[in-house]
């Protein structure tokens, strides 16, 4: 896990497709979504928690993603997020805007002025 100071909070708008990415894997619920991001990012990911839950609810009411309960590994009742058709193909057209601009805009850091 990296420290604290090394920590990078998310941009705006990046936490629902991460939470799609997520979801992409299998049904989970918000801790797992969040174990998971933590654990794919090495820790860098600033993700907190009332975000995260404000993220898969707003999946939720976009139907992107369909909430059912069920019992965790613990033994404890947790709400399991799974994506939807709908999810997926939003998850597909997102990631492949997400691409073209982070190779746009690290075209654009990349650049030396003259001189």
């Amino acid at each position: 896990m990296k420290r604290p100071e090394e920590a990078i909070p998310l941009l705006k708008g990046t936490l629902d497709l991460l939470c799609l990415k997520a979801l992409s894997f299998g049904p989970a619920h918000g801790y797992g979504v969040a174990s998971w991001l933590e654990s794919m990012s090495e820790g860098v990911l600033d993700v907190e928690d009332s975000a995260l839950y404000q993220a898969l609810h707003r999946l939720e009411g976009r139907r992107l993603v369909r909430a059912e309960w069920g019992i965790t590994e613990n033994n404890r009742k947790a709400k399991y997020y799974r994506l939807t058709r709908e999810g997926r193909a939003h998850l597909r057209d997102e990631a492949a805007t997400w691409s073209r601009y982070t190779r746009t805009v690290t075209a654009v850091m990349a650049l030396q002025p003259e001189g």
